[in-house]
């Protein structure tokens, strides 16, 4: 009985192995607004029925491919991070390791960076992977705090009014970083998807493209502005 369990359980996981890589090959054709339940089941010669046991509708099959996406991104970032001893070479090798990634799996990479899905609201159950890159980066920042490598910067600016509670939320991820380095970090991450989605959808064509010694740049600035050196 045990032994039948065990292979529907496997029969399961591969059959929904196959539903989800089919559908990001629909995201690839098609992008993420055109994702259909049908579709996936016609290329899998499934009828619809058999695939709703699976994904009981489109928004749940994008879920999915949405969490995959952000642990396959963070995965990468920690694995990165972890190579690394030092504070500073750790945080470009993270920088380094997203936008690696992110060329590599461009459509992935847009359906959690780029244009919002039309009616569709992402559940709470997506939020602990799309926090995996900022905490491995707060991690690596607590890693210099404590072996005394960060240096804050003179000209770093003290958070105050709703900065402050927002500023808080980071501090609970990394308790030991100054809340002028932690208002920093957040530029710091939002400038980092910035550089990538502008080199991935088109956007430095005619001015930093190719983009290599433009991002090498601008990572090395942004670990100086943190107090990494």
């Amino acid at each position: 009985m045990n032994a039948g369990r065990t292979a529907r359980d496997r029969a399961r996981a591969e059959l929904t192995r196959e539903i989800k890589d089919t559908a990001r090959r629909q995201l690839a054709t098609d992008g993420a607004e055109r994702l259909s339940l049908r579709a996936v089941s016609r290329e899998l010669g499934m009828v619809s029925s058999a695939l709703y046991r699976y994904f009981p509708s489109r928004d749940e099959l994008l879920t999915a491919l949405i969490i995959d996406a952000y642990d396959a991104l963070g995965e990468a970032a920690e694995k990165a991070a972890a190579t690394e001893d030092e504070p500073l070479t750790a945080w470009l090798a993270v920088c380094r390791a997203v936008r690696g990634w992110a060329k590599a799996n461009p459509h992935e990479y847009a359906l959690i960076y780029g244009s919002p899905v039309a009616g569709y609201r992402a559940p709470q159950s997506t939020v602990q992977p799309a926090s995996r890159v900022p905490v491995a980066l707060l991690g690596i920042l607590e890693r210099a705090q404590e072996s005394g490598l960060l240096r804050v910067p003179d000209d770093a600016v003290e958070p105050d009014g709703v900065l402050v509670e927002q500023v808080a939320v980071l501090a609970e991820l990394a308790p030991g970083v100054p809340g002028k380095v932690l208002l920093r970090t957040g530029i710091a991450w939002t400038q980092l998807f910035g550089l990538i989605s502008f080199e991935l959808f088109g956007q430095l064509v005619g001015s930093f493209d190719p983009a290599d010694a433009f991002f090498e740049t601008a990572i090395g600035q942004q670990a100086r502005s943190l107090g990494l050196s």
